[in-house]
C-alpha cells in the first residue's frame, strides 16, 4: 500500500474512532438523500414557505437482504396541482416499518400528536392505509402489505405516538429451503 499523500482518498488510512470519515457507501447514500430532498422541494413557490408552517421531510435507511441500502422518504408530501405548481401539504407520510413473520405482517406507524380516536385505518388483502385528519395534524400512508393478509384478524394498539398493527398472513409461511442431510 502507497503512503498517504493527502489527494487519493482510496489510500488514506483508516482511524477506527473517526466517526466524521465517511465510506464510499454512506456518502452515496448521502448523495441519494440530497437527490431526494431536492425533488421534494423543487419548484415549490416562495409563498409556499410560510414562517410558523412545518415541513417534514425524513429518510429511514435500512439494509436489504441482498446487502444493500434501502432509503424510504418520509414528511410532508409535494403535490402537483392543476395549474402544473408544485405545492407541499400539510398532509404528511409518516414513518413507517414493515416485518413480514411466519404467521403475520406487523406493522409500527410513526404518528405522534394525534389520539386513537382521530386514527382511520383500513385493511385490505394486500394493502393497509392510514389517515389522520385533524386541525392540527394530517397523515396520510398506502403500503402495500408484502404477502395476502386475512383483513379481518387486524389488531392494533396505540401508545406515545406509535401505532403497531398486526395482521395474520392468509398462508403460513414456510421454510423451502432447508433439508434433512444424512451422514454416512
Amino acid at each position: 500500500m502507497y503512503p498517504y499523500d493527502g489527494k487519493n482518498r482510496r489510500n488514506r488510512p483508516r482511524d477506527p474512532f473517526d466517526f466524521f470519515s465517511m465510506d464510499e457507501d454512506f456518502e452515496q447514500m448521502f448523495r441519494e438523500m440530497e437527490r431526494m430532498m431536492e425533488r421534494a422541494f423543487r419548484n415549490v413557490p416562495y409563498d409556499q414557505m410560510q414562517p410558523g408552517r412545518s415541513y417534514v421531510h425524513g429518510f429511514n435507511v435500512h439494509v436489504g437482504p441482498d446487502g444493500k441500502p434501502i432509503i424510504r422518504e418520509f414528511g410532508n408530501r409535494p403535490m402537483t396541482d392543476e395549474k402544473g405548481t408544485r405545492q407541499i401539504s400539510d398532509e404528511r407520510e409518516p414513518l413507517t416499518d414493515i416485518i413480514e413473520g411466519s404467521d403475520d405482517v406487523a406493522v409500527t406507524v410513526e404518528i405522534p400528536g394525534v389520539e386513537k380516536e382521530d386514527i382511520d385505518l383500513n385493511v385490505t388483502k394486500d394493502s393497509l392505509e392510514i389517515k389522520v385528519d385533524t386541525p392540527k395534524r394530517k397523515y396520510h400512508r398506502k403500503l402495500e402489505l408484502p404477502c395476502s393478509v386475512l383483513p379481518k384478524t387486524t389488531k392494533a394498539t396505540y401508545k406515545n405516538g406509535v401505532l403497531d398493527v398486526s395482521i395474520k398472513r392468509k398462508e403460513k409461511k414456510t421454510d423451502k429451503d432447508g433439508y434433512k442431510v444424512n451422514i454416512e
